[in-house]
């Protein structure tokens, strides 16, 4: 079930920090009140449509501290595993000179809250538990508000890797609306025309734009 319009889930974990460090008490809480935050799955370090993903949300790391956008990932990987991975080289398919948290999702109890595990647990014909489908995350996003809301989610199939612009594009939607109390439409991009909630505004874009 969707997480939109709902607090997301609470949880505190070891999370890998600016690149080489490790925080064992990492949790979302400390930025209510302060900062939205852009929660991303990703299904495994070390992989192929991974590292793509998390360089691309650090090279436009700018742009979501120009928002006030704080960026955290998440695998179920162990955070010795994330360390590894961030400090080998680029090269040799690392993701060295990336910086933002990396949860450790171990027992995988984050991933599932917020509904990206690829399977479950279920019992088998012998009475043994047996996990069914991938015992990693989904390429899942979620836009969490100041308030500890989520107000945007996307969940991607494994091979399918995600757009980053899309992101700061839905950022920028939910940031603009709340500024000024409008709704943007369709493949709005900043600067574009907005609506009233209302039928005449509607009708007045819809002309405007046959």
């Amino acid at each position: 079930m969707s997480l939109v319009g709902k607090k997301a889930p609470i949880f505190k974990a070891i999370a890998a920090v600016e690149g080489y460090t490790l925080d064992e008490n990492f949790s979302l809480e400390k930025y209510i009140g302060k900062n939205e935050v852009l929660l991303f799955f990703y299904p495994k370090d070390f992989t192929f449509v991974c590292p793509t993903e998390l360089i691309a949300f650090q090279n436009k790391m700018e742009e979501f501290e120009k928002r006030g956008v704080v960026v955290v990932g998440c695998s179920t990987d162990t955070e010795q595993t994330h360390l590894a991975w961030l400090r080998t080289p680029r090269k040799q398919g690392g993701i060295q000179g990336v910086n933002y948290p990396i949860i450790a999702d171990t027992d995988k109890t984050i991933a599932n809250n917020f509904g990206v595990l690829g399977g479950s647990y279920q019992m088998a014909e012998n009475g043994q538990l047996e996990f069914v489908g991938e015992p990693v995350a989904f390429r899942g996003t979620f836009l969490i508000d100041k308030e500890g809301i989520v107000r945007h989610e996307v969940v991607n199939y494994f091979p399918i890797g995600r757009s980053v612009d899309e992101e700061l594009r839905t950022i920028d939607a939910w940031q603009f609306s709340q500024k000024y109390g409008e709704v943007c439409p369709a493949n709005w991009q900043s600067g574009d025309d907005t609506l009233k909630e209302s039928h005449e505004s509607v009708s007045e874009y819809l002309s405007a734009n046959a």
